[in-house]
């Protein structure tokens, strides 16, 4: 079967873009939950009820209104394979609560993949939009523009009391989750992302790792986003944001600056330490490589390594997952397996060009 043109490559479009703060902001996004009226929440749909709502979504995301923003494809959840819905979570395209619904459960994606609409996930929509760098207030203008797409076709459950009604109750008010994807390798060598990480949770913010809730921040990543979706605009929620994450920005800066003036060898030792073990080893686990791909993108950010592109960091982070390596291989690979192919492909991406 050809494959997919999600699973033909491991960057986004979008992510093939430059954004303001990108040497440590890696993307930027918004996402919108919510629910049709006089219809039950998707886990407490029938599957008839779920056909339903997903064959009227479905309807109004092929409306004229929407294809003005571009071109979108649609995907019914239960036509991919496994592998494949797999590929999406690894690109944080769908969740992985959607990838395992099996009712109703669907997909609309633009041709850049900035702007994904999951369908009967948790809520019955979820619009997600996506941007390079940090640019969290243009990612909401999209979604913002998108969501009054919808609801101008459809009835949103809404009460004027506690604003947009959610399947889960922290959700409820906007419906919003904005998140900033931040690489703070500095901060983390210095010792200071703990109380930083600790003084973000007081304003109302949750630290997450590269896959969201529940998930650990391998690689220096961290994912910053509101707790609060009750009681605040959205633009309060936005620019709440949009302050700390600047902040935070500012103290890596501070880091990466102290690090090279203070221990300029030991960073130049541990960045080409981990480029050559990248570029030699046979064998390989995710979590190691997510680490030593974090030192070298360090070191390209540094100007201590200036054959790579920041983009080919962000290609391998997403090649070396366990769903995109089988899609790459084409075959099916037990944990063993996987690190000796990472390794493989790691090899192959940082080999000299002849």
């Amino acid at each position: 079967m050809e494959k997919r043109r999600f699973a033909q490559e491991a960057l986004s479009e979008w992510m093939r873009e430059d954004g303001p703060d990108s040497e440590i902001v890696i993307s930027s996004r918004i996402r919108i939950a919510r629910n049709l009226r006089h219809h039950p929440f998707p886990m407490l749909a029938t599957n008839q009820q779920s056909r339903e709502v997903m064959e009227r979504l479905i309807e109004v995301s092929r409306s004229g209104r929407l294809g003005e923003l571009g071109s979108f494809e649609t995907f019914a959840l239960s036509d991919l394979s496994e592998l494949e819905k797999r590929v999406l979570v690894e690109k944080h395209l769908i969740s992985p609560n959607l990838a395992n619904e099996s009712r109703g459960g669907a997909l609309v994606l633009s041709g850049s993949e900035a702007v994904s609409i999951m369908i009967n996930e948790e809520d019955h929509l979820r619009i997600q939009c996506l941007s390079p760098g940090f640019q969290i207030k243009e990612a909401w203008q999209l979604a913002s523009e998108i969501d009054d797409i919808y609801e101008q076709q459809v009835d949103y459950a809404f009460s004027e009391r506690r604003g947009y009604l959610t399947s889960c109750p922290t959700n409820v008010g906007t419906g919003i989750r904005a998140s900033i994807m931040m690489h703070l390798p500095a901060l983390v060598l210095t010792q200071q992302i703990s109380r930083i990480l600790s003084a973000i949770t007081q304003v109302g913010l949750a630290v997450r790792g590269l896959y969201g809730e529940g998930s650990e921040a391998i690689g220096n990543l961290f994912q910053i986003s509101n707790q609060i979706t009750l009681g605040q605009s959205e633009d309060e929620i936005i620019d709440n944001l949009y302050s700390v994450a600047r902040q935070i920005i500012e103290h890596e800066k501070a880091a990466r600056e102290r690090l090279t003036a203070e221990s300029r060898i030991r960073i130049e030792d541990r960045v080409h330490r981990s480029y050559g073990i990248l570029s030699h080893a046979m064998i390989m686990d995710s979590k190691e490589a997510a680490q030593r791909l974090s030192d070298v993108r360090l070191g390209i950010d540094l100007g201590l390594i200036q054959s790579l592109s920041p983009q080919v960091m962000n290609e391998l982070m997403v090649l070396t997952q366990p769903g995109f390596l089988q899609q790459v291989f084409g075959e099916p690979l037990n944990t063993e397996e996987r690190d000796v192919r990472r390794a493989e492909l790691i090899r192959r991406y940082l080999s000299p060009k002849t």
